[in-house]
């Protein structure tokens, strides 16, 4: 006869040394001893009689036992023992309860980082440390959803660094991902965030790009009074239009006087781990204008490792921040022209003023990266012509700017 709420409720312990059972049926039965009541299922399992405790009554209903009662069955039917699964889901969840989040982070950054570089591998871990690990680090990564990841984000949100925001959001869900891979969470929420963030706003490099207004900027960078290496600096860096890093810390045995060629590294381009190991360097044609500016700079720093070496010490490069310091000086405001801004300057010149100029040549002189199989076809021998020639056309270019040959002025009535 199968058991009632009522029954359960008035069922006593009748002072049997070891307790009174009531059979609800399927095993199902309610031990009732001196100290409570238990639920208890009675199976057999490859031969043998074994017992599977469900619950105490009244935390366990009897329609929560009856339902536990049928999983068990279920599992039963599959030749699994219900006791033993239950067993390994505690051992389960005991384990998903050590795997907190900062752990699964760290052993993420611990496996990854030999393949990222190291600034990029500093740069995760400090977000992480900055922003995700204060509030999320010590929970069970399995029990973090995404209201609550949501939470941390927003607060990094209403600081006004969207940007950040969106890069430890990709940074969590590498985790999570990771998780999920070595069986310590079973979901990513982060993935869940998609569109319940601020975007981001993209703002490129200010850049001057009208051809009057580079022809200023020159004859300002020509008459520059600061310490004269940051004036060839500048100068060099409008011929070049290579990335700030690469004019800063360019040194002496990258030229090349006799070739008219600097060769820039491959572990010093902005590449993968394996582009910096692997890849071929970054050749860059050194045009008349530009030689002789090295020319004029190597009595000063030709002596040391860097062509523009600190003003401190000659054992570092320039600091990053000397050629927006030295515009900002002569008067150009960090919306008009950033040291970063020469590419912008450059590239867009030469396609709208230098006509004949591939702009795959133009693309392969800046080291932009191309997908497909002919993406690493920029650096070799065969385009090393036109850039020549091209690097030449804008050296020559910048100096009809500069002294004012390119611009005409419009006729007054």
């Amino acid at each position: 006869m199968a058991l009632t709420d009522t029954f359960i409720k008035q069922a006593k312990w009748t002072g049997k040394p070891t307790g009174d059972k009531h059979s609800d049926g399927h095993g199902l039965y309610l031990h009732v001893k001196e100290s409570g009541k238990y639920w208890r299922m009675a199976y057999r399992h490859l031969g043998k009689q074994k017992t599977l405790a469900i619950g105490i009554y009244p935390a366990v209903t009897l329609a929560q036992a009856r339902k536990a009662t049928e999983k068990a069955r279920g599992l039963l039917a599959q030749d699994i023992d219900p006791s033993q699964a239950k067993q390994e889901a505690k051992a389960h969840a005991k384990a998903m309860e050590r795997n907190t989040f900062e752990e699964v982070a760290r052993e993420f950054h611990q496996t990854k980082s030999d393949g990222w570089s190291k600034r990029h591998a500093d740069k995760w871990l400090s977000g992480m440390q900055a922003y995700l690990f204060p509030s999320l680090g010590g929970k069970a990564i399995a029990s973090i959803t995404a209201p609550m990841l949501l939470d941390v984000l927003r607060l990094v949100e209403k600081r006004g660094i969207i940007e950040t925001v969106h890069t430890l959001k990709q940074s969590a869900g590498q985790v999570f991902r990771y998780g999920i891979q070595t069986g310590k969470c079973e979901r990513n929420p982060a993935a869940d965030l998609q569109g319940a963030l601020k975007p981001i706003v993209t703002k490129h490099m200010a850049a001057i790009l009208e051809p009057a207004k580079v022809g200023e900027f020159l004859r300002a960078c020509e008459g520059y009074s600061g310490h004269p290496s940051t004036r060839v600096a500048l100068l060099l860096s409008a011929l070049l239009f290579q990335r700030p890093a690469n004019i800063r810390q360019m040194q002496w045995d990258w030229v090349d006087f006799d070739q008219a060629m600097l060769t820039i590294p491959a572990e010093h381009m902005k590449r993968t781990v394996h582009g910096k190991v692997n890849g071929r360097p970054h050749l860059v044609p050194l045009c008349r204008q530009s030689l002789a500016l090295l020319n004029e700079i190597k009595p000063l720093t030709g002596q040391g490792i860097y062509v523009f070496p600190s003003t401190r010490t000659q054992s570092r490069a320039m600091s990053d921040v000397t050629l927006n310091a030295a515009m900002r000086r002569m008067g150009f405001t960090k919306d008009e022209m950033t040291a970063h801004g020469f590419r912008a300057m450059a590239r867009t010149l030469m396609i709208e003023k230098l006509h004949g100029i591939s702009p795959d040549v133009i693309e392969a002189q800046l080291a932009h990266g191309k997908s497909g199989p002919l993406g690493m076809a920029y650096d070799r021998t065969e385009y090393m012509e036109q850039r020549r020639t091209m690097m030449q056309q804008w050296g020559d270019y910048l100096d009809r700017l500069r002294t004012g040959a390119a611009v005409i002025p419009f006729r007054t009535a």
